[in-house]
């Protein structure tokens, strides 16, 4: 495990963010990982284009030595206009987590969220949303933090945690 701290994203971090949404979304071990075409898949876009606006906010998991970041964890507000895979209603925000794959396993995905959380219920935040594919590892970390189902989108759960 790398030594690291925990920082909040400036708006310098955006291209680190857009590799993060590129980490986050899930591929089945076997499969082959989709091109960073993807990225211009309108629904992603929406997830960060035009950052810095309004309820927009990342921690980020940094490499103390290299002062590289190498995870991220990030929320966003969005309305009926706007909505994303994840999207439960209008003032509850939608959450994003990747950590880089060399990096996974060590139990910063659990710190990333833990802070998230408790940063959102300090900004007066009643719940926060994501989705998720079922088989994706990273459900079992969500389900610790306390999310539940409260949906299904496509093949993925939307769920919900009150915090």
């Amino acid at each position: 495990m790398c030594n690291h701290t925990y920082r909040i994203a400036t708006e310098e971090d955006t291209d680190f963010l857009w590799e993060m949404l590129y980490q986050a979304i899930y591929v089945q071990e076997g499969e082959v990982r989709p091109s960073k075409d993807i990225l211009n898949n309108p629904e992603l876009q929406r997830c960060l284009s035009g950052w810095g606006r309004e309820g927009d906010l990342a921690i980020l998991s940094v490499d103390s030595s290299s002062n590289n970041p190498f995870g991220a964890v990030w929320v966003r507000l969005f309305d009926e206009s706007n909505r994303i895979y994840g999207y439960v209603g209008k003032g509850v925000p939608v959450l994003g987590m990747a950590i880089l794959p060399e990096y996974r396993g060590q139990g910063i995905g659990t710190v990333l969220i833990e802070k998230m959380l408790k940063t959102c219920k300090e900004l007066g935040y009643q719940s926060i949303s994501l989705s998720v594919d079922p088989n994706n590892p990273a459900l079992r970390l969500y389900e610790r933090q306390g999310f539940k189902k409260v949906g299904v989108a496509g093949t993925s759960w939307d769920m919900v945690a009150n915090i």
